[in-house]
């Protein structure tokens, strides 16, 4: 069942806010970039040759690292996830089609022999970085044994 959000703001502000939200160097990116780098894993950003520019790229352990806002790529199950309830025509096909193309460039990383993590927005606060630090180092390590 999905779940409808209200909007609080006028059309005007809606429009100036959604202006505003960036696709690089998202706080919950650079939550990420900063964990790896500190426990001492070196990657380069955004790499336009691989399919869907990728927002982390470990090359020396043939792994990528994609950083999804819970919202914009609908993460199963978070809170974080439902559909805006003003224009929803357009918001559930935007929104859908996002994950569409997200599931495409993971199957076309994986076919390039690429291991693929996703790291959703909720799983960057703070009080889940040392599980998220586990996470990651178990996904690239050990997938590239």
């Amino acid at each position: 069942m999905d779940r409808i959000k209200s909007d609080i703001f006028t059309p005007e502000k809606r429009s100036e806010v959604m202006s505003k939200i960036r696709g690089k160097n998202t706080r919950p990116e650079l939550f990420v970039r900063s964990l790896l780098h500190r426990i001492g894993y070196r990657f380069r950003l955004h790499r336009k040759d691989l399919p869907g520019k990728p927002d982390l790229v470990l090359s020396k352990y043939r792994t990528v690292v994609f950083v999804h806002g819970c919202f914009w790529h609908q993460h199963d199950g978070c809170k974080s996830s439902g559909f805006p309830k003003s224009n929803q025509p357009f918001w559930k096909e935007k929104l859908l089609r996002n994950k569409a193309r997200d599931k495409r460039n993971i199957a076309a990383l994986e076919s390039l022999g690429w291991n693929v993590i996703v790291v959703w927005e909720c799983e960057t606060k703070v009080k889940n970085k040392e599980k998220l630090v586990e996470r990651l180092i178990e996904e690239i390590e050990n997938k590239n044994v």
